[in-house]
């Protein structure tokens, strides 16, 4: 598990709950494994960071504008 700051917990909450269009169009085709059998998470806190698109096996950070 990657460390984190744990005061991003909640707020980490609050913008899954509250995902942009672009976020949510990407979330779509990365869930589920859809793309090389790939675990991804949204929203997740990393250090003292929230990445949008998180995989660890590959150890990839996806930022998503818009």
């Amino acid at each position: 598990m990657k460390p984190y700051n744990k005061n991003l917990k909640q707020p980490s909450r609050d913008l899954r709950n509250n995902m942009t269009d672009a976020e949510l169009l990407l979330w779509k085709k990365l869930r589920r494994k859809q793309i090389l059998g790939l675990q991804f998470y949204r929203q997740k806190p990393i250090l003292n960071y929230i990445v949008d698109f998180y995989c660890p096996s590959a150890n990839l950070v996806l930022e998503c504008d818009g």
